[in-house]
């Protein structure tokens, strides 16, 4: 096990411990958590390109870990009604939708290219940073409307996002079968 998929892991096993500190409304705690878990992000990827310690096991563990990440992030914020269930639904409903598309061209030995786009990236970064606001603004007990404009943005990359690679997927699979 090389330092970098040990440092995705530690980031996997801080997730219960980021959803318990949200549950129990710690959300100073919560946020100091969630800001280790990035910075076990960016070392992970830095020592890996620096060392070249570029692993399989890392290629699927760290998008794993960050989605991980997001999604209880989301989930939990909803149940515990800091956010709105619906913002949590499409979030969670798009990843869903994407990896069934993966699975089914997995499984149909078609390729379909897995590439981030521009649109994914800004999806990711406009999420994690919604996440963060939350997270912050309520410690602070700041009413969470002052976000909606980060909201309407993330909420548009969301589906934007989605759609396209629903598009790129079904134009590869319709090009491969004619």
């Amino acid at each position: 096990m090389n330092i970098p998929n040990s440092l995705t892991i530690l980031r996997i096993l801080l997730i219960p411990c980021y959803i318990g500190l949200l549950v129990y409304g710690r959300f100073n705690q919560a946020l100091i958590v969630l800001l280790v878990a990035g910075l076990t992000d960016a070392l992970d990827g830095a020592i890996a390109r620096i060392k070249n310690q570029h692993t399989r096991l890392g290629a699927v563990l760290d998008p794993l870990a960050d989605k991980l990440l997001l999604t209880s992030g989301f989930i939990t914020l909803s149940m515990i009604h800091v956010i709105p269930l619906w913002v949590t639904i499409l979030v969670v409903s798009r990843d869903l939708i994407l990896m069934l598309g993966t699975a089914v061209a997995h499984f149909t030995d078609s390729r379909v290219d897995i590439t981030p786009t521009f649109l994914g990236k800004g999806t990711t970064f406009l999420q994690l940073s919604y996440i963060v606001m939350v997270i912050f603004l309520s410690s602070r007990q700041i009413d969470l409307t002052v976000m909606l404009p980060l909201l309407l943005g993330m909420v548009s990359f969301t589906l934007l996002s989605g759609l396209h690679y629903l598009y790129r997927g079904v134009r590869h699979t319709s090009v491969i079968s004619s």
